[in-house]
This record gives C-alpha cells, structure tokens and sequence, in this order.
C-alpha cells in the first residue's frame, strides 16, 4: 500500500491520473483546490499584486493535503508540496514577488517541510510521477478545460509564463530526491483520451510499486 504523489505543469492531467489511480488501486484521491480558490481569479487579473497570496493560499493547502493523505498507507495526491517552490520562484523570477516575500515564503517552507515527518504517520511518499507534456500539449489542454482566467485571450502575457514554467519541470523532476519517482511522458501515452494508454501508464505504476516494495523487503531481510 503506498502514497503517491503526482506532479506536472498546468493541463498534464494530474487530476484525471489521480482519479485513474485511485480507482486502480482502490485508494482515496486528494485533489488540489482550484474551481474554490478565491485567490486564483485574482492572482490571473494582478500577478504582481496577488503572487505572494496565491503562493501562501497554496502551501498552506498543500501542507495540510500531505499531512492527511499521510496518515494512511494508501493514497494519492494530484499535486503536492514538493513543487511548490517551483511555482513560487518562478513567480518571483518574473518579478511577481520582493525579496522580503521570497525570504519569508523560503523560511516557511523550510520550517513546513522539517515539520513534516513528525506531523504524518510517513516520512515522504512512496512515489512521485510527474507527467512530462509538450508546451504544445499543455496549451491545448488549457484551452479545452475552459477555465476563462487561464486563457491566452485573457492574457496574451502568459504565453512567456506558460512555457518557462513546463520547461522548468525537466530540471525540477532531475533535482527531486524526496522518494523514488517516474516519468510519465503524457504526449506518447495520452491517457486522458486514450484507455489503452491508461493501461500502459497504470501498469508502469504497479510496476515501479512493485519494484519499490521488492527494495524494501531486501533492506528488511
């Protein structure tokens, strides 16, 4: 039994793997606030303003989500803490975010993340897939999910922020250690569309599950 986390750029499709997995495995599905976050709409209209607020809205989230899902064995989050800072420090390079916010949002993390192992039953998750999308791919799926703030005819400017941010996954996924992980590469095995490639991405899954487990028994005997 195992938590897992799941990871991606806007539109990769966490939620609809998350929802596959759960199903899957018959385990319960965490899923990251966003049609009832009342900051989003604002952060989209004013990035400027509102990139600091989003940012804290979102960890606070995103800590408790982890905490809960934690203290079990057996669940799966579409999003989690582990990227946050990703998120965060793009907004910051952007100038989205002062110096002074950049220090205080480091020192929360750091002091969230070091409280973590006391406060969940698990150390760190058993596994983290990260969906790796086209930028192509990624605009399409925004495109199609319809959500009015995240359209590029609402904001031609996010075309730039959009494509920094799925480039910065590659190295984001290459610097995680906090578990053992996989990549998934979402333009081959469309599962979103496709149930045969939902097939294949579930069954990559059990298979790094089982290999995991495997490790763990040989460090036990």
């Amino acid at each position: 039994m195992s938590v897992i986390v799941l990871a991606g750029t806007i539109g990769a499709g966490k939620s609809s793997l998350t929802e596959m997995v759960s199903k899957h495995l018959g385990t319960d599905a965490f899923y990251e606030s966003v049609d009832d976050n009342e900051v989003l709409p604002l952060f989209y209209a004013n990035p400027e303003q509102y990139a600091f607020l989003l940012q804290i809205y979102f960890l606070n989230k995103r800590f408790d989500m982890i905490k809960k899902a934690m203290q079990a064995d057996h669940n799966v989050l579409d999003r989690s803490i582990y990227e946050d800072s990703l998120l965060f420090h793009l907004n910051a390079d952007l100038g989205r975010a002062t110096d002074t916010e950049v220090k205080v949002y480091d020192e929360l993390l750091k002091n969230m993340m070091e409280e973590l192992p006391f406060a969940a039953y698990k150390k760190h998750p058993d596994l983290m897939v990260h969906i790796k999308v086209s930028f192509e791919t990624m605009l399409d799926r925004i495109e199609k999910r319809g959500r009015e703030y995240e359209q590029l005819s609402f904001d031609p400017t996010l075309y730039d922020y959009y494509q920094e941010l799925n480039k910065r996954y590659d190295q984001w996924f290459d610097n995680y250690n906090e578990s053992p992980k996989i990549q998934i590469d979402g333009d081959a095995l469309n599962f979103v569309e496709s149930k045969e490639a939902e097939k294949m991405v579930l069954k990559m899954i059990d298979q790094k599950l089982a290999e995991i487990e495997s490790a763990e028994w040989a460090k036990e005997a």
